[in-house]
């Protein structure tokens, strides 16, 4: 029987415990300015769709379509100009099809879907941006099956927002705690009912009377309901033995960042293994 080899970190940790992306150890203009820019497109979507909504902006649709798309875009070049490793993208990848898999299968079914779990499951253990592009990748490819439309920029958006929140706050000691994910994911998940309840109400439909904003909101209820569901059951079920897995991952590879919660409950496959988690994980670290 062959030896594992020896797992090293030869590249310094950031201050949030994760190996750098980049090849280089000083940030490029491109990413301090990336580093500004993102956080204010993730605020200015919501903001342009009820500053339509409250001017009586025409083709809101449209509109919020477009101001979504151009807050995907940092998140893209970030990728492109990082020098991301393939072994760095696979765990996008493979989350992403696993999601996507079980999103065209399950929401047939009462409107079972686990995509929103498996986003905050990503941003939890891979970091912000990565959590941000698995949320954005499901939307857009899952709907090339179940149908596209206005609707699927603020999917990619809403869904990479989640991705994007679970990585910042990532290594929290409410983290540690399953039930406490669990309430985090509801949370995450009403969130998204909302806005695309109100996109659905102010800018798809545009709903032009009181009875017919309430009446949308109601026929969203028993999707935004079951939705809360699987996201729960789906967070209780695998987040403790992904989140194990990826530990590992992390450790043998060097990939990014190691998620804390579950590190004191993973049973090391090796010592070398056990050793380099620990080198990976500074506790109560973010991204």
């Amino acid at each position: 029987m062959s030896a594992e080899p020896d797992i090293t970190v030869s590249q310094p940790l950031t201050p949030g415990g994760s190996l750098p992306i980049a090849l280089s150890s000083k940030p490029s203009t491109m990413s301090r300015f990336l580093d500004i820019f993102e956080p204010v497109l993730l605020i200015i979507v919501p903001v342009v769709l009820f500053a339509s909504i409250i001017f009586g902006v025409r083709q809101t649709t449209l509109l919020s379509a477009l101001v979504a798309l151009v807050a995907l875009v940092p998140f893209f070049l970030r990728f492109e100009s990082a020098g991301v490793k393939p072994r760095d993208i696979m765990p996008i990848v493979v989350m992403s099809a696993i999601a996507v898999a079980l999103r065209i299968l399950m929401t047939p079914i009462f409107y079972l879907t686990p995509v929103s779990a498996i986003v905050i499951i990503a941003g939890l253990g891979f970091g912000k941006r990565s959590g941000f592009m698995t949320g954005a990748l499901i939307a857009i490819v899952s709907n090339l099956f179940l149908g596209q439309g206005p609707w699927t920029p603020w999917q990619m958006y809403l869904w990479g927002l989640m991705g994007y929140v679970s990585g910042a706050v990532a290594g929290q000691k409410w983290t540690m705690n399953r039930w406490q994910v669990c309430i985090f994911g509801a949370i995450m998940s009403l969130t998204y009912n909302t806005v695309m309840d109100s996109y659905s109400a102010f800018g798809f439909i545009g709903a032009s009377t009181v009875e017919g904003i309430i009446a949308i909101y109601i026929a969203g209820l028993s999707y935004g309901f079951m939705h809360i569901v699987s996201t729960v059951a789906f967070l209780w079920l695998i987040y403790l033995p992904w989140t194990t897995k990826f530990v590992r991952i992390k450790a043998k590879y060097g990939i990014g960042q190691v998620l804390p919660a579950v590190v004191g409950q993973m049973q090391p496959t090796s010592v070398q293994e056990s050793q380099s988690a620990q080198q990976l994980v500074k506790p109560g670290s973010q991204e």
